[in-house]
């Protein structure tokens, strides 16, 4: 198939291997890796069968999961090999810090990496072992030390907020700790009780209780202050970047830029249809081998599309841009827009201004509630 946008295309390579699973991820993943060799194999070999899919000249690769840092050298070193990276401005891989030892953060230094996103989730080692995370808080910032020493300057932290009986003190605690660590990039996002996780059993079983969400409201705000103070850019709902460290290959997804996803249960997206890969490693691993890849796909028709954009547009800090949205999708869909946004103009949640809407401060924290009222069903 080829590819119908003029914009460099991204490349996600899902690894799905984990030494333990987290309490509250809901993304496909296994805790045995024995399958580690051929599923690379097949990485490779899907690679190859896809070749026509985008313009592999990619301008991002990103090595996600799963935990990516569970991969071996030797492994990494064989994936990377059969990846262009010559025209990549940026090439990321997921680490659990325990992972990021000197001698691995070498030998990343070594591969087309160029900046490191690892999951801190809290400083606290109380929440670290309700998590069931693997790391301590020293593990971060060895590891931050590390590729510091190594020469990749370009790293983010994830951060999770909102835990059970958790206080605005201890939040500000931990983005104290992560501030300290002078990191280019931030993302911090609400505990969330996703369906079929050890974490909604509990909930279920009333173990715990999820926090107030006047509580997490407050801490949400609290973030994007102390971020702002410290030179963060706030550019998209959930991340915050120092100038010029903006994730491009995550701002490519909410720009609707086509990306293409290998591995089993990846992603991918060309304007006019997405698919995605089983959820199954095993299947994923057998049908590769025999040159076929299992997959599912949906095309996408105008509203869809419409729909994309409005979603993925007001999660950033530009929005949306009205004259694109109008030339792209006609007038009909451009007035539908702002006839549904409307009561949200006036009561604060939007803000309509140079031809652009964006979310407000206030609306960024009820965001879901009001990018689905302005979608097309």
């Amino acid at each position: 198939m080829q590819q119908i946008s003029d914009k460099m295309a991204g490349l996600y390579v899902h690894i799905p291997f984990c030494k333990s699973r987290c309490i509250y991820c809901a993304f496909y993943s296994t805790t045995s890796s024995d399958m580690a060799e051929k599923y690379v194999s097949a990485l490779c070999r899907e690679l190859d069968m896809r070749s026509g899919y985008c313009d592999p000249k990619w301008q991002t690769v990103y090595l996600g999961g799963g935990t990516p840092s569970t991969l071996s050298a030797q492994q990494l070193q064989r994936l990377f090999s059969h990846i262009d990276c010559s025209h990549a401005t940026e090439v990321t891989i997921e680490c659990n810090p325990d992972d990021v030892t000197p001698a691995f953060a070498s030998m990343l230094a070594s591969l087309p990496v160029n900046r490191v996103s690892m999951g801190a989730q809290t400083f606290d080692s109380s929440r670290l072992r309700f998590l069931r995370r693997r790391h301590g808080a020293d593990d971060v910032r060895r590891a931050v030390s590390n590729l510091r020493a190594a020469g990749i300057d370009n790293i983010s932290i994830d951060l999770i907020y909102g835990f059970p009986d958790e206080t605005i003190q201890q939040w500000d605690d931990d983005i104290t700790a992560a501030l300290s660590l002078g990191v280019e990039h931030l993302s911090a996002y609400c505990l969330s009780y996703e369906e079929g996780t050890p974490l909604y059993r509990l909930l279920e079983e009333g173990k715990v209780e999820e926090s107030d969400d006047e509580l997490t409201r407050a801490m949400y705000y609290h973030l994007i202050d102390r971020l702002a103070t410290a030179g963060y850019e706030h550019y998209e709902i959930s991340n915050f970047a120092l100038p010029g460290r903006r994730a491009i290959h995550n701002s490519n997804y909410w720009n609707c830029t086509p990306y293409m996803g290998i591995g089993a249960a990846a992603h991918s997206y060309n304007i006019t249809s997405r698919q995605w890969n089983v959820s199954d490693l095993s299947l994923y691993i057998k049908k590769v081998e025999k040159g076929n890849l299992p997959f599912e796909r949906e095309t996408l028709d105008i509203t869809e599309r419409y729909n994309d954009m409005v979603m993925l547009s007001l999660r950033t800090c530009e929005g949306i841009d009205l004259g694109q949205l109008q030339s792209r999708f006609g007038t009909q869909l451009h007035d539908y827009l702002l006839s549904q946004s409307r009561q949200y103009e006036e009561s604060g949640l939007l803000i309509n201004e140079e031809d652009r809407l964006r979310l407000s401060r206030q609306g960024l924290y009820v965001s879901d509630m009001v990018i689905t009222d302005l979608l097309k069903v």
